[in-house]
């Protein structure tokens, strides 16, 4: 389970470190995608991938919508390493979808990781903060 959050830096390469914490639970591989409704990127380990990947690839193929949404996952999905010091490099591609320039928040959220740019991912937790009697009044509704 990923929990908890960090600042790294981005170095003029694109490469950014990842905490122990989380690469302990990536070692059998990792994939960073784009976040489709949040504009953050996902890490996502191995086996999370692979089995978001089966629920794509198992939607009917005359589904416009499916067609789009798999298209817009694997496409700009890319499968990453880490290097002796712990960090991976983020094509600028994602890194310009998202607008990481030099700092980057790591957040954990239970199963996947989530990289923000650091003014993003503050602006985000002001404004869930703001909203968190109606956040709390809707996960009520859904039994959490």
């Amino acid at each position: 389970m990923f929990i908890g959050e960090y600042l790294h830096t981005i170095d003029e390469k694109g490469r950014l470190a990842i905490p122990y914490r989380f690469r302990k639970y990536l070692k059998e591989g990792a994939v960073v995608a784009k976040g489709l409704v949040d504009k953050c990127l996902c890490l996502y380990p191995k086996e999370e991938w692979e089995r978001l990947s089966a629920k794509l690839t198992s939607l009917p193929i005359s589904d416009s919508k499916a067609r789009a949404f798999a298209r817009l996952m694997f496409s700009g999905a890319v499968e990453v390493s880490f290097d002796r010091q712990g960090r991976i490099l983020l094509p600028n591609y994602l890194r310009q979808y998202v607008g990481l320039k030099t700092q980057a928040v790591i957040a954990g959220v239970y199963s996947r990781v989530e990289i923000w740019d650091q003014k993003a991912w503050e602006q985000y937790k002001e404004n869930s903060e703001k909203g968190s009697e109606e956040i709390s009044k809707h996960m009520s509704e859904l039994g959490v």
